[in-house]
């Protein structure tokens, strides 16, 4: 485990070296002169969310990410700035909100929520669809309330077999490499 730790530190220092591009110049009276120009595709997307790897199990942002009825949620999480904090260690639960659920808000929300001056709030409610743990359906019964990465509760209800969260129902479960997604047919919108 070390030393694939230090085999990946190592890489990352090696990518960031080589993205750096040194100039020698001279100037009017020989003097030389050093600059230093870093690549601009290393700083439009870095972290953890960018790394490819096909080998694990898929974290929940990836399994947003594939699928078709998720693509607004993805849109919403891209202009938020939240990818990596969907793709770290974890357990995480993701209560994600299907594209008709989106659809089903007042009109002109989403794309009011996605212009770059809402990014603060944007991510806000994004927030208070996750959650600290890895719970299935039938586990998360027992629990009344949730804390979410917003810092605001959510409730949990039960009616019959179906869970709701914050209004949201569960309507399908998909675990993940960091957690797990819980697929929802709301938006959970904060109280704040």
């Amino acid at each position: 485990m070390k030393t694939t730790l230090k085999l990946l530190f190592f890489t990352a220092a090696i990518l960031v070296f080589s993205a750096c591009k040194n100039e020698t110049t001279t100037d009017g009276d020989g003097t030389t002169l050093e600059s230093s120009t870093t690549n601009d595709a290393t700083t439009e997307k870095q972290g953890q969310a960018f790394i490819e790897n096909d080998e694990s199990k898929p974290n929940v942002l990836q399994i947003a990410i594939g699928s078709p009825d998720h693509t607004t949620l993805v849109a919403a999480v891209q202009a938020a700035g939240l990818e990596n904090a969907l793709v770290n260690a974890g357990p995480l639960m993701v209560f994600a909100p299907t594209n008709a659920a989106f659809d089903a808000l007042p009109a002109g929300t989403v794309e009011e929520l996605l212009k770059p001056e809402n990014k603060e709030k944007l991510a806000y409610i994004l927030k208070n669809h996750v959650t600290p743990g890895n719970y299935s359906k039938d586990f998360l019964k027992k629990f009344k309330k949730l804390g979410q990465a917003n810092g605001e509760d959510v409730t949990v209800e039960v009616n019959g077999e179906d869970v709701l969260v914050g209004g949201a129902k569960i309507i399908a479960s998909v675990p993940a490499g960091n957690g797990i997604v819980h697929v929802v047919d709301k938006v959970i919108l904060p109280a704040n």
